[in-house]
């Protein structure tokens, strides 16, 4: 990879290799063949490292990778943003107010170069939140939305993450959508969360902030797209460590449980899972919530090889922890055998824990034959 860029499933892939693909009309994850209701791409910093690092210590020289912010505006751009920001800041008429901002929306959609105006305007966008408050917009849902899906459309802007982030009238307006807005509303606040939270100062402050329970309660009850928005800005602020804690006491794990019981959002929620795993006080709840049968279940019937994989780190967490667990599995493993399979079958990363698992029901054999 020279580009790695992260996609709403979690998957990361090389930036040329992935707009090719989603330019081709394909609308599903390559890896998971997840359906994505967005193709927003969020850089991989840490594996960009990686990738730099590998290149120095092996005297590799990685070419240079296109600048894909598109930073410079024109003279035209600054003018035209300008020319639509007085209209929302201080128009006398709420519906020329409304269409403006409906204008923005439009061009911070359309015009990738059109979002680098904010880095010479980084106080626009609480300008445009305090220009909500006036008579005719306050209540108007559709200006929430518009509204909010600026904000979006910004923050996929790489440079503009670190100004939104440091707003925290953004931030904290997002959080308020998600908690009071219609459901396009609160989808597009998951969704510029998800896209903010790229960065790990963000994480940390819109964690801070309170985004974890309106987002579990969008996983909960919204739309299929809304959930799968939800999902991933979940995932994304569990990669900081302080936001698991936080996730684990606002439900996730109960949640994550049922959708997949449910079968209503299985992928993204193992992958919720095998995050938290990494933590013992998190296994013992997800044991809790039946956990084992649940994994169990996950291995044998999910067709996504990236499923499988994450059902197995939560199950070989289980029975880590709780070694009890493994007569659960041993019971299982003589009627299905899903875990030798899986070892032969399943990712590198699945073949591993499978592979444990079955040493360790091994051992626990042994152990029992040589006491009798």
């Amino acid at each position: 990879m020279r580009d790695p860029v992260v996609i709403e499933s979690g998957q990361t892939y090389d930036r040329q290799f992935i707009e090719e693909w989603f330019g081709a009309g394909n609308q599903i994850c390559p890896q998971t063949q997840q359906v994505l209701s967005h193709t927003i791409l969020i850089p991989n910093h840490l594996v960009c490292t990686m990738i730099s690092q590998w290149c120095t210590e092996n005297g590799i020289t990685l070419p240079q990778v296109e600048n894909q912010d598109g930073d410079h505006v024109t003279n035209s751009e600054q003018k035209t943003f300008d020319e639509i920001f007085v209209k929302i800041t201080s128009s006398s008429s709420s519906g020329e107010r409304k269409q403006a901002i409906k204008d923005l929306r439009l061009l911070t959609k359309r015009n990738s170069e059109f979002r680098a105006v904010l880095e010479q305007r980084p106080d626009s966008i609480a300008q445009m939140i305090l220009a909500r408050s006036t008579p005719g917009l306050q209540n108007d849902p559709q200006v929430l939305e518009d509204m909010v899906t600026i904000i979006l459309n910004f923050s996929i802007h790489d440079s503009n993450k670190k100004i939104i982030g440091d707003d925290s009238e953004a931030i904290q307006f997002l959080i308020w959508a998600l908690k009071s807005g219609d459901m396009g509303s609160r989808s597009n606040s998951a969704a510029a969360i998800f896209t903010l939270s790229a960065l790990d100062s963000n994480k940390e402050k819109i964690g801070e902030l309170g985004a974890m329970d309106p987002l579990i309660d969008l996983l909960e009850h919204g739309s299929i797209i809304a959930k799968k928005d939800a999902a991933s800005a979940i995932f994304n602020l569990c990669l900081l460590h302080a936001n698991r804690s936080i996730a684990t006491r606002s439900g996730i794990v109960d949640v994550a449980m049922r959708a997949i019981e449910d079968q209503s959002l299985v992928n993204e929620s193992l992958a919720i899972l095998a995050l938290l795993s990494r933590n013992h006080e998190m296994v013992e709840i997800i044991t809790e919530f039946n956990g084992t049968a649940s994994m169990l279940r996950a291995i044998r019937e999910s067709e996504c090889k990236r499923s499988k994989e994450n059902a197995m780190v939560v199950l070989f967490a289980i029975c880590t922890y709780n070694r009890t667990k493994l007569k659960e599995v041993e019971a299982d493993e003589s009627i299905n055998g899903s875990l030798a399979l899986l070892a032969q079958t399943g990712t590198q990363r699945a073949r591993r824990k499978a592979s444990g698992i079955l040493e360790k029901m091994k051992r626990t054999l042994h152990n029992r034959h040589c006491s009798c």
